[in-house]
């Protein structure tokens, strides 16, 4: 309809009087598809406009009679706009008339209102069929300010709550969850980062923002760059992964183990999937990994203790249950072993002899994996230095352990070779013999360039092996036929 007739008013023009201008597109008598009007080079735009909106809109005049109505509206209630446009407000055709007229009161209020107001209510579809919508409504003012009319947006109630849904999800997920979130994009940098997420870096959350992962991460990084880049190629994977990382910090790099769910995100605006990127979401497992591998740690070797026990019980000789207890503790634990005794014999009170010497009774082949081989029959001290660490283990009557650290590979071998072990020795842990209130010598626990040192706990274990192979040392040297 035309503006002017909308407006209930005629303009007459004479003959040779131009076109009054217009604000707006010059309205047309016969409405187009969505029922707007508009001039001869704005129609096809303002109708390209309003059929491509997500949301269903309709537009009313002044006297409420519509004005327009796009696809959407369209789809939801199945009048078509040449069934809608010209029609005044819903009554009798798109509301219930018991609704009508509450209906109608709701949205021209609007036009008298400021900004928009949002309204809920149920409409008719052409089927007789009923939708509940929710509605956002807003005047349309004219050139002088005055309401003109009013537009009316609105939308399936249950599409409009998804919405909200997905909306609140996003803020919630950025603002207060209490696992990290990252949108990576398709470059593999962070384009959005959660408060969680950037404790966990260790940066703000802006300032992760378009940097390299490697920037933020000192190890690790290939292997989430190379799932990053499986996700956005195949999409997610079936079961969360487990990454262990460095961060980097000012204090130093920080090893922790984040468990990571990964999504492929696309842009619902095009028609054929376009990846925007990765949402990775992760928590940090760091302390459950631990013991966790702790308590898998424990089980192994207690059931090595156990069977290295069953097996030593069945030896004739005590001597090579001692090395029975020394083979089986080395599986996992150590590369080589070397057991040596206390030479002459202790005091009345157990005091050690002076000087201390120690003798190799037992070692593992320092050539090769075999099992640990009974020495010591010549009785030659071995050349220990003063400070050794199995001197000071015995002095101490507790474990010593020692190590190399990142030297040079030629100062490590120097370093080993001084003290009479392999040379590819990096990491050493001496734990005393003790048997009925003496000390009998010490057995030395040795790791290569590719373990790590050893650590507290791991001198709690060798401590219980050391149990048992000084009470069998301790019964070789008391039975008759014992070959120490």
């Amino acid at each position: 309809m035309s503006a002017s007739r909308r407006s209930g008013t005629t303009d007459e023009l004479g003959p040779d009087e131009p076109e009054p201008e217009r604000d707006g597109p010059e309205a047309v008598d016969s409405p187009d598809s969505t029922g707007g009007s508009g001039g001869p080079d704005g129609s096809d735009l303002l109708a390209a406009l309003l059929d491509g909106m997500d949301a269903a809109l309709c537009a009313f005049d002044a006297g409420g009679v519509v004005t327009h109505w796009n696809r959407e509206a369209e789809r939801i209630l199945g009048w078509t706009a040449a069934e809608a446009v010209g029609r005044h407000g819903f009554a009798g055709w798109a509301v219930r008339s018991a609704d009508a007229e509450e209906v109608e009161r709701q949205l021209m209020s609007a036009m008298h209102a400021r900004g928009r107001q949002v309204h809920e209510f149920a409409l008719l579809t052409k089927d007789g069929g009923r939708v509940l919508v929710r509605t956002q409504s807003a005047a349309v003012r004219g050139p002088d300010g005055e309401p003109a009319g009013l537009y009316c947006a609105f939308s399936e109630v249950h599409a409009q709550i998804d919405l909200e849904r997905s909306i609140a999800l996003s803020e919630a997920l950025f603002e207060d969850a209490s696992w990290g979130v990252v949108l990576v994009d398709a470059d593999l940098r962070p384009a959005v980062v959660n408060a969680h997420a950037a404790r966990a870096l260790g940066t703000g959350r802006t300032a992760a923002l378009g940097r390299p992962l490697g920037e933020l991460l000192s190890q690790g990084v290939e292997d989430l760059e190379s799932a990053l880049t499986h996700v956005l190629a195949e999409g997610a994977p079936p079961a969360p992964a487990e990454i262990w990382v460095s961060v980097r910090a000012p204090e130093g790099n920080r090893r922790r183990c984040w468990r990571s769910g990964f999504v492929r995100l696309a842009s619902p605006l095009a028609e054929e999937p376009v990846p925007l990127g990765v949402a990775w979401l992760f928590v940090d497992v760091t302390d459950a990994k631990h013991a966790e591998q702790e308590a898998s740690l424990l089980r192994f070797r207690t059931n090595q203790l156990h069977r290295a026990a069953r097996a030593a019980a069945e030896c004739e000789d005590p001597a090579e249950a001692a090395t029975v207890h020394l083979d089986f503790a080395l599986a996992g634990f150590a590369d080589h072993a070397l057991v040596d005794r206390v030479a002459g014999t202790a005091g009345e009170d157990g005091e050690l002899p002076t000087p201390l010497r120690l003798v190799r009774v037992a070692a593992t082949p320092s050539d090769g994996p075999g099992p640990s081989l009974l020495t010591g029959q010549a009785g030659l001290p071995v050349r220990y230095g003063e400070g050794h660490p199995a001197l000071q283990c015995i002095e101490r009557t507790g474990a010593v352990r020692a190590t190399v650290g990142t030297a040079p590979a030629d100062q490590a071998q120097a370093w080993a070779l001084a003290r009479q072990w392999p040379a590819d020795t990096v990491h050493a842990l001496c734990a005393v013999l003790r048997s009925r209130g003496r000390t009998l010598g010490v057995v030395t626990f040795l790791r290569g360039s590719g373990r790590s040192p050893f650590e507290r706990s791991d001198a709690a274990y060798a401590e219980d092996v050391a149990v048992r192979i000084a009470t069998a040392l301790d019964l070789a040297g008391l039975t008759e036929n014992g070959r120490l």
